[in-house]
């Protein structure tokens, strides 16, 4: 059970590697993530589950095909959430820090396996 507030900020902070998500919390069946993201980050889609993207530092671009409405700019204090089964990729050109809400059973880059994949026990490790 959480006992004090968690700082997303403070979170962010804490981690050293680009693109590894770290749970930060958990709200029935979604965990709460915060990541550090710069470059660009392989296509892939959940079949099965909406993702929610929170810019908390820099500008996070959502690329999405046409027919999926075109690639999303998201800013410090928005969000946006990718439903599910839309393949779509995510690109930063300076140090963005961003919070997730996915469903615990979401995979880190969906079927597709990449350098950057995570597992869900590596986002659950201490900080990296």
């Amino acid at each position: 059970m959480q006992q004090e507030p968690i700082s997303l900020e403070l979170a962010c902070a804490a981690l050293s590697e680009l693109w590894s998500p770290r749970v930060v919390g958990q709200v029935n069946d979604q965990y709460i993530k915060v990541a550090k993201i710069q470059g660009e980050f392989p296509w892939h889609q959940h079949d099965q589950e909406d993702e929610m993207f929170f810019v908390l530092r820099g500008q996070l671009r959502i690329g999405r095909s046409d027919a999926d409405g075109g690639p999303v700019f998201v800013r410090p204090g928005e969000f946006f959430v990718v439903p599910r089964g839309v393949r779509h990729n995510t690109s930063a050109t300076e140090e963005t820090w961003i919070a997730l809400i996915e469903t615990v059973s979401t995979l880190h880059t969906g079927t597709e396996q990449t350098p950057f994949t995570r597992s869900i026990e590596e986002q659950l490790a201490p900080n990296r």
